[in-house]
């Protein structure tokens, strides 16, 4: 069964309209309202619920289908393909997001080693001798579909890491208990392709878009706590920032 539309729609507003629509279902989305996989009225019943023009709604649609959101099927309609998570750039955790949003995110871990630096992590951390790091690799998800496929380097002297502690807790939940305050991060966000291996885990194709994140963390004492990078699936997550101008 179709779904339709409940949008208000201010026509004295600068906002444009079919920004207004694409706002209204994007909130729809992430409220729960429209579930993935919900089929939407075509275009035509859709501008007639909301007063619309056919070609306003056909905007608004192209761009939610741009964005990932939507998918146009044949003999199938308009449809949602995913609640994209949408991550504010601060110093936070995955975990933390998703738990902040209602969501209970599982951990898979794929990998783990404790011991000696490579020199690469052990300059970006500025290790001093006789300080090693935990290397692990975890697959995050939400409900069965996985969301991000993440590696951590954190040196050993400020936390005792272990897999079970991993499965069970967020990378960040686990080092602030131990007593590390966080102050800082250099973050670098990109995009790339998945490629067979990042595809399989992710449940998605190689060549999909990706989302990436590098980060290194300080905390309060100016150590470089941990170092990351992680891939995200692109049709399911985004980071959003405030930019003020000076």
């Amino acid at each position: 069964m179709a779904t339709s539309l409940n949008i208000p729609i201010d026509r004295s507003s600068p906002v444009p309209l079919y920004h207004q629509v694409v706002q209204g279902i994007e909130a729809m989305i992430r409220s729960g309202a429209l579930e993935a996989g919900s089929k939407l009225e075509n275009e035509i019943e859709l501008a007639a619920q909301l007063n619309l023009s056919r070609p306003t709604m056909r905007k608004a649609m192209d761009e939610l289908v741009r964005a990932g959101l939507l998918v146009r099927k044949r003999g199938v309609g308009t449809q949602v393909v995913s609640s994209q998570v949408r991550r504010h750039l601060e110093l936070s955790s995955l975990w933390d997001d998703l738990s902040r949003g209602g969501q209970e995110p599982t951990t898979r871990v794929l990998a783990f080693r404790h011991g000696p630096a490579e020199a690469e992590i052990a300059d970006t951390l500025q290790l001093p001798p006789g300080v090693g790091v935990y290397h692990f690799t975890r697959l995050r998800s939400v409900g069965d579909k996985p969301l991000a496929l993440m590696e951590n380097w954190v040196r050993d002297d400020v936390a005792e890491l272990t897999e079970e502690g991993l499965r069970q807790r967020g990378m960040y939940q686990i080092l602030r208990e131990a007593g590390v305050n966080f102050r800082l991060a250099n973050q670098r966000i990109g995009a790339t392709v998945a490629d067979e291996y990042q595809a399989e885990l992710l449940q998605t194709s190689a060549g999909s878009a990706l989302v990436t994140m590098e980060r290194t963390a300080v905390d309060d004492t100016g150590r470089n706590v941990e170092t990351g990078r992680h891939v995200y699936r692109a049709d399911s997550y985004s980071f959003e920032m405030t930019l003020v101008q000076r």
